[in-house]
Formats: structure tokens, C-alpha cells, sequence
């Protein structure tokens, strides 16, 4: 997938595995979206629509589950923190599959499910309002990560007074409006720090207003600093015509 590609939204009628081997993939379903990079597996259950957006050139490994493993996963749409076992069981079992040598990908199979059964979640949902204003600001905020409206003038602009949006905020998406936009962020950051895009630059470009702020955020939220988060997550491409 190019960069921007977008896969409009669908299901499917059996449980798909989703992995990233390069670039990102964000997915939206109706409980929230999320950002999976090529430390993530997004795991999409049986008729669940999901649409999907690429960040950067994206290589996509999709595995169709079936509904006995399929138990052992979430009821509903989530992405797993992938270890290395997990990634290259997933990229060997890809290559089984395409193969026919249905043994060894039984046995891969059973690695990868097992794995991911027991591996942490990543936290870092953003859950999706269903009420039409709280949208229009979500949507509004979506538009523009970066920008620094407060909620009471992105009210004016949706309709709603600041104390209907921010009650709207903690009934819907069981968090506060400056939450929200943190998180939503955050997620922007795993993105462009996975591109190589500097922790200085990623947090002002995301509307932070110095990068020790942005530090603090996110490694609440992540559980690591930008800073490792980046050196994890960025591979440089090499230089054309390079051996």
C-alpha cells in the first residue's frame, strides 16, 4: 500500500489477522481506531467492519483465522504488542500458507495464537462518539492534530456549549476532551517517530508546545520515551544503489 491508501470500510466472515512488516496500518472500527506499526498485530474478529488507512509505504501480511483459534483472541477488534517471536512466527506462517505446506503452518499457526494470546494490549484505543456534536469536533480535531482550539471554541463551531461537550466526553468515550486529543496525538506520534521523524520535531509538529511535554505524554501513555520508541520502531531504507 502506498502511503494515504485507504481500504474502504468492510467485513469479512471469518477472524483476520492484520500485520504491518513496514510502514503502518490505522484501523477504525466502531469502538475506536488504532495505530499499528510493525510492533503491532491487529486482530479483526468475524464480521466486524474495520476500514484501514497506510502511513508511509505499508507491507500488509493478512491470515485469515479460523472460528475454533479464533476463540483464544478478543470478541472484538484489537491490537496486540508483538514480540519478535510473534512477528517472525507470523511472516514464516504467511509463507507456509502461500506454500501448502499445511503441517508446518498448523504448527506456526498454533505459536502465533498462543503467543498473542497471552501478549499485552496496546492501550491506545481512541474510541469513536456517536453523539453527531461531539463528532463534529472529534472530526474537527482529527482535521487538525495540531491545532490549539480549546472546547469551548470548537463548540461554537459544532453547536454545543463547552459543558454539553464536555459532559458528552466523559459519558461516551469515558474521558476528558484534553485526554482525548492527547491520545489522538500520541497515536499521530507512533507514526511519524516510525518514519524517522525526530522526538523535537514530532512534538512540534503534533502542537506540543517544547518536546519535554510531549516526552511526558507519551511515555505515560506508551510506556517507553519517544526517544526508544523510535530507535525500536525506525529501520532507515538504504541509500539507492547501496550493497
Amino acid at each position: 500500500m502506498g502511503h494515504g491508501d485507504d481500504v474502504v470500510a468492510h467485513f469479512h466472515d471469518f477472524g483476520q489477522l492484520r500485520y504491518a512488516s513496514s510502514g503502518a496500518l490505522v484501523t477504525a472500527t466502531s469502538v475506536g481506531t488504532w495505530v499499528a506499526p510493525a510492533s503491532r498485530i491487529t486482530w479483526i474478529p468475524a464480521f466486524s467492519v474495520h476500514s484501514s488507512r497506510s502511513h508511509g509505504e505499508t507491507e500488509v501480511r493478512l491470515l485469515s483465522v479460523a472460528p475454533g483459534p479464533a476463540q483464544r483472541l478478543p470478541a472484538e477488534p484489537s491490537v496486540f504488542v508483538a514480540s519478535a517471536l510473534v512477528r517472525e512466527a507470523y511472516l514464516e506462517l504467511a509463507q507456509e500458507r502461500e506454500s501448502g505446506d499445511t503441517a508446518r503452518a498448523r504448527l506456526l499457526l498454533e505459536v502465533v495464537i498462543s503467543e498473542l494470546a497471552r501478549a499485552p494490549l496496546e492501550p491506545l484505543r481512541l474510541p469513536e462518539p456517536s453523539d453527531p456534536r461531539l463528532r463534529a469536533v472529534t472530526d474537527e480535531l482529527r482535521a487538525d492534530p495540531a491545532g490549539s482550539l480549546t472546547l469551548a471554541e470548537l463548540g461554537r463551531h459544532s453547536g454545543a456549549s463547552e459543558r454539553t461537550l464536555s459532559r458528552l466526553f466523559g459519558r461516551e468515550l469515558s474521558m476528558s476532551f484534553h485526554q482525548w486529543r492527547t491520545l489522538l496525538r500520541v497515536q499521530h506520534a507512533l507514526l511519524e517517530l516510525g518514519q524517522g521523524r525526530s522526538v523535537t520535531d514530532t512534538a512540534l509538529l503534533l502542537g506540543w508546545t517544547n518536546p519535554s511535554s510531549f516526552i511526558d505524554a507519551f511515555t505515560d501513555l506508551v510506556g517507553q520515551t519517544p526517544g526508544r520508541y523510535r530507535a525500536a520502531a525506525y529501520t532507515p531504507r538504504p541509500a539507492i544503489g547501496a550493497t
